[in-house]
Order: structure tokens, then sequence, then C-alpha cells
């Protein structure tokens, strides 16, 4: 995979945690990894908002406990 250089401006407070966690070595790949989560669960997001409504009427339906079932097993597997 090609990289890009970019510049971030984080609070500082922000950036000690994540060279506490990552150590200051590790900071673009701890950085890399939390925006590709963002961008997955955003993506993700926009999905369910786009196609809402798209089986009403059909075999497929599910109720609005459902949905929310099924989005809530679907965040619990992207935070493991």
């Amino acid at each position: 995979m090609a990289l890009a250089r970019t510049n971030l401006t984080l609070p500082e407070d922000l950036m000690r945690e994540v060279d506490e966690l990552a150590g200051p070595r590790g900071r673009s790949r701890y950085v890399a990894e939390a925006v590709a989560q963002r961008v997955k669960r955003d993506r993700l997001g926009r999905a369910i908002r786009e196609s809402a409504g798209v089986l009403r009427g059909t075999r497929h339906e599910m109720s609005r406990e459902r949905v929310t079932a099924w989005v809530d097993e679907l965040r619990s597997e992207e935070s493991d």
C-alpha cells in the first residue's frame, strides 16, 4: 500500500495519550488504524441511512428493534 504524508493538528493532551498507548514511533500506525475504523463505521452508517425502508412491504422487512439489534451486533464485531 502506498503511503501519503500529511500534517495533523491534535490537542496536546490527546497526542500525549496516543504516545502513551502507541509510543512515539507508533503514532502514524495508531492514527491510521483509528481513522480506518472511523471510515468503516461512517460508511456503514451511510449505507444504513441510504437503504432505510427498502425492504418495507417485503418478506424481508425487519422491525426497528431487530434493525437496532443487528447494527449493535455489527458495531460490537467492529470493536473486537
